[in-house]
């Protein structure tokens, strides 16, 4: 069983646990797990309730911020222990940067803090239009200076590619110099739009999702994927 591919891209489940990818400038990092794949499998049902698709979205992005933050900056230091004197490891300032994509990134913002508590925070409004695929910043609150900035973008569903391609370009344009992008599932097409759009940028970016799915439709949703995050997360946006 297959967790899908198409062209280069071919991202098989089960051992090993996770699997790296690096083909141009994003490295991609597919986590696979019994808890996580569980997760997701209630995740996608249909008849799964408001209230319990929330909890499972925090509980799979603190589950894949683990290792999401593998390459999290540390420094040394020294602390006392009741037993002797000890040299530890504390995150590095400044702190993390997590940027949420609202409005679904928001659902993913508890379970990325649960992990990373001292973790700064920064908004992203990016809104696709649904005719052109194409996507439009309608909101931000972000330093206007990033530089050597750790950033983490959340952002449930990899599709097109656009809105997180263009959420990346927005950090490096104000100085982040260190990117990892958090989705709970990515399409292929999603994928290689990600390199070409990232592909002139000399900055590392990290992606990391539960699982890689089969295709797009034509409407831009993946599939079998889990239908809209943000409207399964608070409701239909009329």
């Amino acid at each position: 069983m297959f967790g899908g591919h198409t062209g280069r891209w071919f991202v098989p489940r089960g051992p090993p646990r996770l699997r790296i990818v690096q083909d141009g400038v994003v490295e991609l990092r597919v986590i696979s797990h019994p808890l996580i794949d569980h997760k997701l499998t209630v995740l996608r049902n249909r008849h799964t309730e408001q209230p319990t698709f929330r909890r499972l979205v925090e509980e799979l992005v603190t589950l894949l911020a683990y290792e999401a933050t593998r390459g999290v900056r540390v420094t040394e230091s020294s602390i006392e222990t009741p037993v002797a004197p000890t040299v530890g490891t504390k995150l590095a300032a400044p702190a993390p940067l997590v940027v949420p994509i609202l409005r679904a990134g928001l659902g993913m913002l508890d379970g990325m803090l649960r992990l990373v508590p001292t973790a700064e925070v920064g908004f992203l409004g990016m809104i696709r239009d649904e005719e052109t695929l194409q996507p439009t910043t309608y909101a931000e609150r972000l330093p206007q200076d990033l530089s050597g900035r750790q950033c983490y973008v959340l952002d449930p569903m990899l599709a097109t590619g656009g809105s997180l391609g263009g959420a990346v370009k927005f950090l490096v344009d104000r100085g982040a110099n260190d990117i990892t992008c958090i989705c709970l599932l990515a399409a292929p097409e999603g994928i290689e739009r990600i390199q070409e759009l990232l592909s002139d940028l000399d900055v590392p970016c990290t992606l990391v999702v539960a699982a890689v799915d089969e295709r797009l439709n034509d409407k831009g949703f993946i599939v079998p994927g889990l239908g809209d995050a943000g409207d399964r997360l608070y409701g239909l946006a009329d």
